[in-house]
Formats: C-alpha cells, sequence, structure tokens
C-alpha cells in the first residue's frame, strides 16, 4: 500500500472548559471514512485545567484523556506532542470549541500523504465562514499578520492564527523540542520556527463556525502583543540542539 493509503493519524486537542463542545469535536472524525481510506486515528484531548465537566464528557468518548495542569495552549500543544506514539505518521491539533470541524480532517491530511508539502495549515481567511463567526476587528488583525509573515518570512499561508494544522510525524518531532510559548502566541511560535526549519508549508481552506458555548480565552490586546513579540523574536531564530529553555512566557494564560 502507498503513502498516499496508509498511516496512523493522530489528533491533538486541547480544551479548557469546552464541555458543550467538546463531544461534538470528538464525534465529528470521520473513523469510517478515514479507516476505508487505509488511516487509523488515535483522539488526545488535553484538559488544561478545565473547572466544568469537560473531563467527566471526555471519560464518556472514545479518546486518550490527559491533564495538563500548567494553564495555556502552549502548554497543553507539548503535552499532547509528547504523547505521540512513534508509530503515527500525521499530526493534527484542533481546537475543542468546536469552531473549526473535524469531519475536514483528510483535508489537512491529503497534501501531507501525497507527499506535496510537510505542514498544513486550515486557513479561515481563505475558506468559508459562518456569520457572526470571524469578527470584522479579528479578521483584519489576522489578514495584517499573516501578510506580515509571508512579506517578511516568505511563507506561502493566508492565516497565522488558526487552530487547525496538520504535520507529518517527522517534521512535529523536529519542531516540538523547540516550543516554548505557554498560550496563544503558540501559532505564530510555530509557524515562524517552522520557516526557519526549512519545513514546506501551505495552506488550505476550512470552515469557520461560530463557538458552541463557552467563552473566548483570548485577550485581542495582550495576545495581540505576544504575537507580535513572537513574530519579531523569531525573524533571527536558529535551530539549536534540544527543548530550549522558556526564554519567553506568554503572559496570558488560556
Amino acid at each position: 500500500m502507498d503513502r498516499m493509503h496508509t498511516g496512523k493519524i493522530a489528533l491533538i486537542i486541547p480544551c479548557h472548559n469546552e464541555e458543550k463542545s467538546i463531544a461534538k469535536v470528538v464525534n465529528g472524525v470521520p473513523r469510517k471514512v478515514l479507516r476505508k481510506l487505509g488511516f487509523e486515528i488515535e483522539i488526545i484531548v488535553v484538559d488544561n485545567c478545565s473547572t466544568d465537566k469537560t473531563n467527566e464528557v471526555c471519560e464518556s468518548l472514545d479518546v486518550t484523556l490527559l491533564y495538563e495542569g500548567k494553564k495555556g495552549k502552549g502548554n497543553a500543544m507539548r503535552t499532547g506532542f509528547d504523547a505521540v506514539s512513534d508509530d503515527t505518521s500525521y499530526v493534527v491539533m484542533i481546537d475543542g470549541d468546536h469552531t473549526y470541524k473535524t469531519h475536514e480532517i483528510f483535508r489537512l491530511v491529503e497534501p501531507l500523504a501525497s507527499g506535496f508539502c510537510d505542514v498544513v495549515i486550515g486557513s479561515r481567511l481563505g475558506g468559508k465562514s459562518a456569520q457572526d463567526a470571524f469578527l470584522f476587528q479579528n479578521r483584519v488583525v489576522n489578514w495584517g499578520f499573516a501578510f506580515l509573515v509571508r512579506v517578511f518570512y516568505k511563507a506561502n499561508i493566508t492565516d497565522v492564527l488558526s487552530g487547525y494544522f496538520a504535520w507529518t510525524k517527522e517534521k512535529l518531532d523536529e519542531l516540538s523540542p523547540h516550543i516554548e510559548s505557554d498560550g496563544f502566541a503558540i501559532e505564530m511560535e510555530m509557524i515562524t520556527k517552522m520557516v526557519r526549519l526549512g519545513h514546506e508549508m501551505y495552506s488550505v481552506p476550512i470552515t469557520f463556525d461560530v463557538r458552541n458555548g463557552g467563552e473566548t480565552k483570548i485577550s485581542p490586546f495582550k495576545d495581540g502583543v505576544g504575537i507580535l513579540y513572537m513574530f519579531i523574536r523569531n525573524f533571527f531564530w536558529k535551530k539549536d540542539c534540544g527543548r530550549s529553555e522558556n526564554l519567553y512566557t506568554d503572559t496570558v494564560s488560556k
């Protein structure tokens, strides 16, 4: 069986207080379709200090449930990355608030499985957004950051703040030791460092929906400053040996 039709996918879902949405995210995974295409999938949910019933809901689902005691999306993602098994071929990250759709997972995996690129980023700006899902100011800020990344980092992507990523396991293993961000600057950190590591990445259009209950965890001003700092800081970043000490700590927790 060729590369296009085989492999194990690890789906990582970081979540904080997503009791109203996490089941929809997990149940939306097209397991039967993926199985027919020759893929098996492991779903890893990382509960990041939830105070609602997220943990209880997850215990009733067919997932590997982990707990990360340090608040922050970056902390949750690193816990998920470390849990990916060695026999995994592709790793997908998706937020747990059901704004992104797990039934579209193959759209992100296919370019990896066919050998087209190393990393795929789901693009809301290039995709389909539900009414009121993408606030005007958020769209403008995202477009601005994407423009800066395309110009200064020469990355051919259209959404640098997306919560829907996919990697080959090999490229994620190369990236993950260098991830330092605790919070929402993690997407900018991953993209800018992947550019410096020479990873080939592209965007694919995805659906972006309104939140399924719960409240947004992002602070536009504080997180915006952290994201801009990460953009500037990594411009001269070079690969070193092993996981860096956490020199940068996001000021905003998840």
